[in-house]
């Protein structure tokens, strides 16, 4: 989606939030839990990952992209990796 077409319905009404402001910095800081505090996520208890979101007006679909890389290496560290059970795909298609 970040090159604006969506994946689900081809359309080119893609909408992105990665300009906002309020998901990182002293303005995010602020919020503590506010409306806008949703706009990263959580990597330990004193580290934050802001997401860029984008979202397709036309059908409702929306990805999200770890808009600092650095944090993904953090996330590598204190996350578990995902493992693949059979069950689980099956509810994915």
């Amino acid at each position: 989606m970040k090159n604006a077409n969506c994946p689900k319905c081809g359309s080119g009404e893609v909408y992105s939030g990665a300009e906002l402001i309020v998901k990182d910095g002293p303005i995010a800081s602020l919020l503590k839990g506010g409306p806008f505090a949703s706009n990263s996520i959580p990597i330990s208890l004193s580290s934050m990952a802001p997401i860029d979101n984008y979202v397709c007006v036309n059908c409702g679909y929306v990805e999200h992209y770890i808009s600092d890389r650095s944090k993904l290496k953090e996330i590598a560290k204190k996350w578990d990796k995902a493992s693949v059970n059979k069950s689980d795909n099956d509810s994915d298609e």
